[in-house]
């Protein structure tokens, strides 16, 4: 599944909520995260989108208004970031609803 990673300021998050409730973005796999608690700047949001390309081009036209991409070797380490804590939360839940 092809991903966008953006990197918005908090100030724009009006804008943001916008550009994500566009018909065809909104379909996506869509992730907003505070960039400071996982280590980024502060006053800024991660946007991860999963999704068709077709819709991450249109969310690439919106976002680039907004936001900018942060660099190439920086969004792959913070996607497979996002992806690992996805996975252990997910992991977690199993446990939690797991029968002894």
């Amino acid at each position: 599944m092809a991903w966008l990673l953006y990197l918005v300021p908090t100030a724009k998050k009006s804008e943001l909520d916008q550009a994500l409730a566009d018909d065809q973005v909104s379909r996506q796999s869509q992730k907003v995260r505070d960039a400071a608690a996982t280590g980024g700047p502060a006053g800024e949001l991660y946007v991860l989108l999963e999704g068709t390309e077709s819709a991450l081009a249109r969310a690439d036209s919106l976002l680039a208004a907004i936001g900018k991409k942060p660099p190439h070797d920086e969004a792959e380490t913070l996607y497979r970031r996002f992806k690992d804590e996805d996975e252990a939360a997910a992991a977690g839940m199993g446990l939690f609803f797991t029968e002894e």
